[in-house]
């Protein structure tokens, strides 16, 4: 049996779009946050009422992204390896 590192099926026919990689860097940015005030909350540094509403607030941010990069609407859906016309 051979390893085929460096082989994503799941990636090779995905057409890779400017906002799709904005939409990515902003979501991991969402979740990098999220994770830290939640460990602040956790530890007693931060309310868990202030974690939650500073959490809201990004997810807020993120939503508003995700609406101004025209992620997920009907004209920037396709199928996998197919460009929108």
């Amino acid at each position: 049996m051979t390893a085929n590192f460096g082989y994503f099926p799941g990636r090779r026919c995905r057409v890779v779009k400017p906002e799709n990689i904005l939409f990515h860097d902003n979501l991991q940015e969402f979740g990098y946050r999220a994770s830290i005030l939640s460990n602040l909350a956790t530890g007693g540094k931060l309310s868990l009422e202030d974690a939650f509403d500073k959490i809201e607030q990004l997810w807020e941010k993120l939503s508003y992204s995700k609406q101004e990069l025209g992620i997920g609407e009907s004209s920037n859906r396709g199928r996998r390896g197919t460009e929108d016309p």
